[in-house]
């Protein structure tokens, strides 16, 4: 809960109506789960599939993702268990103290987000908001004049560039042998997708722009982080003392040496399969070098015990939602319903206008599931077999697809509550800000995917 409390008759702007529209409308993640389930059902029923079909279907597709929801579940343990190692907390704090001035700030702020985010999409958004705070606390110290609440979603918008990064969800999926799609479209590599020319542009001129779009909007009268206490606390906040070991076996799990061995097994398991067997990057070789990068900055079996107890708490809607997510997937995938929507989209797009229009129907789909993972579950078979009828690559339709859920993230409220709520600050006061930078992020996004080579 944010300290500061907000006016009960508040002058708002168009976007923070918005916003606060936004925020009554879109149900939460279960429920909209529930009402897609029962959406894609009576469609498939309206089109004369059988009701014991649509059984069968949805039940098939309620299990077919378990490997996926416990690798999507590790992502999120283990980054946020990453982003709270101390070595991470200093490196964030002594970075934050490098800008002279507002737009070395504001620069910082958001390459600073897009890097961490690039590396690990679940890093990137426990660590945007703690980037905000140490970078808002040394401006003020320094006579810096900056918005606090403008710099978190200026770090978040920065922190975009996941979609696209070392953890992307869906192109990690398809590239990994044996997921849900391999018989359609089979494995797709990730040159093909997050290294692709048209993606390595949007990410450079995406960030280029966040940064000179940030320094235009950020307010000319700024308020402080000094004016959100409870903010300001977490600059200083640090990690809780481990007590000492009263027995041998405490000594033991509070030893780097048991640690060291098990991070020296988990690297030779990764040189083994990048270097021996020449294998690419995957979710499963992703999570290993989660696992040991976590391991060795905590140093120990307690303090990493520690971090993945209090991260536990930000993977449980995966554990469940991915399932709903993929019972919906289940009656497109294995009734008609998904080649009737695949050909009803076909009728309509042009290899001009695909990406548009799939970008679009991302959105939408995202403002109701925010997660990357849980849409590709829904969509990727419609959108794969709309990518082919259209006559253009299954990789360019789901890079689009992937322009289309971030452009969700950054207009519904969800995700701005996860920032906020780490800042402690009311996440209407920066929201209306963010529908800026989806604005650029669609911009951006559809000319990339539409005119350049993927």
């Amino acid at each position: 809960m944010s300290a500061e409390t907000i006016d009960s008759r508040p002058r708002r702007g168009s976007l923070e109506r918005f916003s606060l529209w936004m925020g009554r409308a879109v149900p939460d993640a279960i429920t909209a789960s529930v009402v897609f389930l029962f959406v894609v059902a009576a469609a498939a029923l309206a089109i004369g599939t059988p009701g014991g079909v649509v059984m069968d279907a949805y039940y098939r597709g309620l299990w077919m993702l378990l490997p996926f929801t416990m690798q999507m579940t590790l992502i999120i343990l283990l980054g946020s268990a990453l982003s709270v190692s101390p070595i991470v907390r200093r490196t964030v704090g002594s970075a934050a103290r490098l800008p002279a001035s507002a737009t070395g700030v504001v620069t910082a702020v958001v390459l600073f987000g897009a890097a961490v985010s690039y590396l690990h999409w679940g890093l990137g958004y426990a660590l945007a908001p703690v980037i905000a705070v140490f970078f808002a606390t040394e401006a003020e110290k320094k006579g810096i004049a900056v918005d606090f609440p403008f710099l978190l979603v200026a770090a978040y918008a920065g922190a975009s560039i996941w979609q696209f990064g070392l953890s992307a969800s869906a192109p990690l999926l398809v590239a990994t042998p044996g997921h849900f799609l391999e018989g359609t479209i089979g494995v797709i590599p990730l040159k093909n997708t997050i290294w692709s020319p048209a993606t390595l542009f949007h990410i450079g001129a995406f960030t280029l722009c966040c940064v000179l779009l940030s320094r235009w909007i950020m307010p000319r009268v700024p308020t402080p982080i000094s004016h959100f206490p409870e903010s300001h606390k977490l600059a200083e906040e640090t990690a809780p003392a481990i007590p000492p070991a009263t027995s041998a076996s405490e000594r033991v799990e509070r030893h780097p040496f048991m640690t060291l061995a098990l991070c020296a097994a988990l690297a030779g398991w990764l040189i083994h399969h990048f270097v021996i067997n020449g294998s690419s990057l995957d979710i499963n070789s992703l999570n290993t070098t989660l696992l040991l990068a976590t391991l060795l900055l905590h140093g120990n079996f307690k303090a990493f015990g520690g971090a993945v107890e209090k991260a536990v708490v930000s993977a449980w809607p995966v554990i469940i939602l991915y399932h709903l997510y993929a019972g919906v997937a289940g009656i497109i995938q294995f009734t008609p319903i998904g080649e009737k929507l695949a050909a009803l989209a076909a009728t309509v797009t042009t290899p001009y206008t695909f990406p548009l229009l799939t970008t679009l129907a991302g959105a939408v789909i995202a403002i109701f599931v925010p997660s990357s993972g849980g849409q590709w579950a829904i969509q990727g078979f419609i959108t794969s077999e709309s990518a082919l009828a259209a006559g253009v690559s299954v990789e360019r339709g789901l890079l689009a697809l992937s322009v289309g859920d971030q452009l969700g993230n950054l207009i519904a409220p969800f995700w701005y509550v996860v920032i906020a709520s780490i800042a402690r600050i009311d996440f209407r006061r920066f929201f209306g800000y963010g529908l800026l930078f989806a604005l650029l992020w669609f911009v951006v996004g559809v000319f990339s995917f539409t005119f350049l080579p993927a």
